[in-house]
């Protein structure tokens, strides 16, 4: 075992919660928020590749696609990054990962090339995974075993402000203006200025993630004094398909992820239709902000909720919740099915990291092999918002495509009741956990 002392020669890492550790948190805890933001400006920005590129519903949610596939490509690579270079390098380097990420934007614009700017989004998340990847130990450590749901649960609520910021910016910014602009037509010119919206959208992030770099920079001495030890040699995820809990898992979050980010990318475009609100296309992506923000509400209380009620138990209520809402999207139209479809958020909002949890708990795989395996799982948020796009241009309307993230949910409320009906095997191990 090997410690990580950090590129500025800090104090060996301690195992456990050392002095300094609250306000380490407090550090990674911009780490979430930073990611969030990233994540939910996909949202926006599926309406505004639509148009702007005059894409299908389905090429479209290839923005997702490419952002979420990366979880799949770069989980591996970054643990062994992890492990070379220790918890404050490596996420100064992912942070300088998704700035460059960032810079290739106005280059595929520029080119008019809609594949450039799926190529920037996939450099980006492979920044957010490494990010997440060196993170997880960092939040396991950063406080005691014991209050892991809670503070997990809590860190997770930051994330979510990130996405619920992050798509009213980015509707402002994206869906105004040149082919968005009232009673505005698709020429050249109006396809120019909405290609310098998303330059604008995207530089502006790339400046914002060069801040939280610095700002990690300077506090990493703190960083480095609370973090966990890393080994030399990281953990395949292979390992974990031993553990039939650890895949179980996996295959949550596979479902999880790919219905949420489902719902989100399909929201503005639902919300914009006659079976929604019938709103412009501004106020549908602004309004996105209220499906994150019920996340950010709902892991809030979800973390207090938690200290009286067995996170399995919660599991299954918000599964259900969640799947339920879907099906009334599905049957009627109007503001009813609009407040069913944003409502989905707040039942969203624990399921994330008590999915984490609970498997690491049953799982007889290592640890650091299991949380492996269930990050390769966000890849689910890769393929479920295409097929939900496929369905949504077949169907020629976005509502009946919310069956793609009911049968999601459905899936979930049977892991859920499983884990409700089994007995933790491995307490110690829970704590690990990521954001998306």
């Amino acid at each position: 075992m090997t410690t990580d002392t950090g590129a500025d020669g800090a104090a060996p890492a301690q195992a456990g919660p050392a002095k300094g550790a609250t306000a380490a948190f407090a550090y990674v805890t911009t780490l979430f928020f930073a990611w969030g933001f990233a994540t939910s400006l996909i949202d926006p920005l599926i309406a505004a590749a639509k148009r702007v590129f005059d894409l299908t519903t389905a090429e479209a949610f290839l923005t997702a696609s490419a952002w979420f596939i990366a979880y799949g490509v770069v989980s591996l690579p970054a643990a062994s990054v992890l492990a070379k270079l220790g918890y404050s390098r490596s996420i100064i380097g992912a942070l300088i990962v998704m700035v460059l990420g960032c810079l290739i934007v106005p280059a595929a614009t520029a080119a008019d090339w809609y594949p450039g700017v799926l190529i920037a989004l996939f450099v980006i998340a492979s920044g957010v995974t490494l990010l997440q990847v060196a993170a997880n130990p960092l939040v396991a450590e950063l406080g005691s075993r014991k209050s892991s749901h809670f503070r997990l649960n809590f860190s997770q609520a930051f994330n979510s402000l990130g996405t619920t910021v992050g798509p009213w910016l980015g509707s402002h910014v994206l869906l105004t203006g040149g082919v968005f602009a009232a009673g505005a037509v698709v020429t050249a010119a109006t396809r120019q200025e909405s290609l310098r919206s998303i330059d604008f959208a995207f530089l502006g992030m790339g400046a914002f993630f060069a801040l939280v770099a610095a700002f990690i920079f300077s506090a990493r001495k703190a960083i480095n004094a609370s973090a966990p030890k890393t080994v030399g040699k990281a953990v395949s995820p292979l390992k974990a398909l031993s553990s039939p809990w650890a895949v179980f898992g996996a295959l949550a979050i596979f479902f999880y992820v790919g219905s949420e980010v489902s719902i989100g990318g399909m929201m503005t475009l639902f919300l914009e239709s006659p079976d929604g609100l019938n709103v412009s296309i501004e106020t549908a992506g602004k309004m996105v902000a209220w499906y994150w923000g019920g996340a950010m509400v709902g892991r809030f209380a979800g973390s207090f909720l938690m200290r009286f009620i067995p996170a399995s138990a919660m599991l299954v209520f918000c599964t259900v919740a969640a799947g339920l809402m879907c099906l009334l999207v599905t049957q009627v139209n109007g503001p009813t099915a609009a407040y069913a479809a944003l409502s989905i958020g707040l039942f969203n909002s624990i399921m994330f990291p008590t999915i984490f949890t609970l498997t690491l708990e049953r799982s007889t795989a290592p640890t650091s092999a299991t949380s492996g395996l269930l990050v390769f799982g966000i890849i689910g948020g890769a393929f479920l918002p295409w097929i939900a796009g496929k369905v949504a241009d077949a169907a020629g309307s976005v509502s009946p495509a919310f069956i793609v993230p009911l049968l999601g949910y459905v899936a979930l409320t049977v892991f859920a009741i499983a884990c409700f009906r089994t007995r933790p095997t491995n307490t110690e191990a829970a704590g690990t956990v990521s954001g998306h």
